[in-house]
């Protein structure tokens, strides 16, 4: 029976929390809320989806419809297309605006939403659409980008409803296992915990305790561990939202700042460190706004004049090594191992690990996009491919930028702490041989117990050659007159204008890439 009351219909994504959530909030003050999740089966059954992932947003829909309960409502959990969800539910209530937030997600979500808008509009149900990032919807030109991220990011937060009146039909499957949804076992089982309570306490210790030395300990795989704030899976679920992160990491700033004039002693690299960390903010938004303004990207180059530089020669081998960590390149290896059991590496380790396939190995991007987006907890489509292209030297503007994994281990992993710990075959190889255990005479192999080529393989590919070839092909291409034509165009699309001067008589004219955008700066 359908029920005559009309219902405000909120529609949860990647937006698993109830503070600043402003479709939920909105709803709220307009009568009954029906709250919905959809297990959707094209988006369980892409690629880059594993049931790590489908785990951590298991633990953020239980405190959420716990959060939601205390409240009054309730939140229907149902596996499904969203559509044929939204039209069930139209047979059981009047539907009088469908809520949610907006999405810059792959194109599976690009057209569910296309097909949502089509039902919502044949069925004369308004659809109120919010961001709950900095991205902006049919960007005209990226001028002026930054400000307006900055009086996004400083808009009131919205408080969470104290009251939600929620229709009591139990139309909901709740919480489904990664088994149940058919999703095979994965090897990721090291990995954060979902909700948006941890997402919060992950906040506050990093703001008030962990970020002290976050410009240095960025970059390492070892301090990296507890000094990267490790919110970037809580932001890429929607468990906190980026304006809440913002404002926080602002309010801190100002804390250690007065606690100064008031003659506290800190550590000096603390405001560096959170300042350091507000920039990373804008840019977790502007890669995510590429995307936005091409969804193309998540399949084909950004700058089309590389079209060809690699797809013919991928090698099955080479590619097969680089994801199970056996490259003969212990810092390679290391680092994918760590990525393979606990979802989460470090920026700079991620950068060595997308140049390492596409240079040394010389593999097309988007496998290893695949392969890596279904490894880190925190993919998000938006920053994922934007930033791998660009270390992979398809975007025409940013200077590749090829790093060597030996000198890696030796800056980054000093004593070998992490590569033994992640490459148990190189435990007791002695520290001078860490980085290039190949080097090693065959009594040194016996002394460390260590036989390369049996316990641990020998290097896929000779670094100097590797390095050398690449540079040859990827420069031909980039000297190209079509290339640098595109290169323009690109630049004009997606550069940054920060820190850029434009020429006020040719606002056409394309600005120079900045420091950012010459580097890879995965979140």
């Amino acid at each position: 029976m359908r029920q005559s009351v009309p219902i405000q219909l909120v529609w949860f994504k990647r937006d698993l929390r109830i503070d600043d959530h402003q479709p939920l909030a909105e709803a709220s003050a307009r009568g009954p809320v029906l709250c919905l999740y959809v297990y959707e089966p094209e988006i369980l059954a892409s690629p880059e989806y594993a049931a790590h992932h489908h785990q951590f947003i298991n633990e953020s829909l239980v405190e959420l419809n716990h959060s939601l309960k205390q409240r009054g409502g309730q939140l229907v959990i149902r596996c499904g297309e969203v559509v044929d969800i939204l039209e069930e539910l139209s047979r059981h209530y009047t539907i009088e605006t469908l809520w949610s937030h907006a999405e810059t997600g792959n194109a599976i979500t690009f057209k569910r939403d296309r097909q949502v808008a089509d039902w919502s509009h044949s069925r004369g149900i308004p659809w109120r659409e919010f961001r709950q990032d900095g991205v902006i919807r049919r960007l005209k030109n990226r001028d002026g980008w930054s400000r307006r991220w900055d009086s996004k990011m400083a808009l009131p937060i919205t408080d969470a409803p104290r009251r939600i009146d929620s229709p009591k039909l139990k139309l909901s499957e709740g919480i489904l296992t990664p088994s149940a949804v058919g999703l095979a076992p994965t090897t990721v089982t090291q990995v954060q915990t979902g909700g948006e309570s941890a997402a919060k306490e992950t906040l506050s210790n990093f703001l008030k305790e962990r970020s002290v030395n976050y410009r240095s300990d960025m970059s390492s795989p070892v301090e990296g561990w507890s000094g990267c704030s490790r919110l970037s899976p809580y932001l890429a679920w929607g468990c906190i939202s980026m304006r809440a992160v913002s404002q926080a990491t602002q309010q801190r700033a100002l804390e250690l700042k007065q606690a100064r004039t008031e003659g506290a002693d800190f550590p000096s690299t603390w405001l560096p460190s959170l300042r350091s960390f507000k920039s990373r903010l804008h840019w977790h938004c502007h890669f995510m706004q590429k995307l936005e303004d091409e969804p193309e990207m998540e399949f084909q180059n950004i700058c089309r004049s590389y079209d060809g530089m690699r797809e013919d020669d991928f090698d099955e081998v080479r590619f097969t090594a680089w994801c199970r960590g056996e490259t003969g390149y212990p810092m390679v290896d290391a680092c994918m191992r760590c990525l393979t059991q606990t979802g989460w590496l470090n920026f700079r380790m991620r950068a060595m690990l997308v140049s390492f396939a596409s240079y040394h190995l010389w593999l097309h991007w988007r496998r290893p996009a695949i392969h890596l987006g279904r490894l880190f907890l925190d993919f998000e489509p938006g920053i994922h491919y934007s930033q791998v292209q660009m270390q992979s030297g398809t975007t025409g503007i940013n200077t590749p930028r090829i790093y060597s994994p030996i000198k890696q281990a030796k800056d980054q992993d000093p004593t070998g702490t992490f590569i033994r710990h992640w490459i148990p075959e190189l435990r007791d190889v002695p520290l001078p041989h860490i980085a290039e255990p190949q080097k090693m005479s065959l009594d040194e192999q016996s002394q460390a117990r260590c036989c390369i080529g049996v316990d641990y393989p020998a290097p896929i590919v000779v670094h100097v050659d590797a390095y050398r070839s690449a540079r040859q092909k990827i420069t031909a291409f980039k000297r190209a007159p079509e290339t640098r034509e595109a290169a323009k165009a690109v630049l004009e699309k997606h550069g940054s204008r920060k820190g850029a001067r434009r020429n006020p008589k040719n606002s056409k004219k394309p600005t120079k890439p900045t420091s950012h955008e010459r580097q890879l700066n995965l979140s």
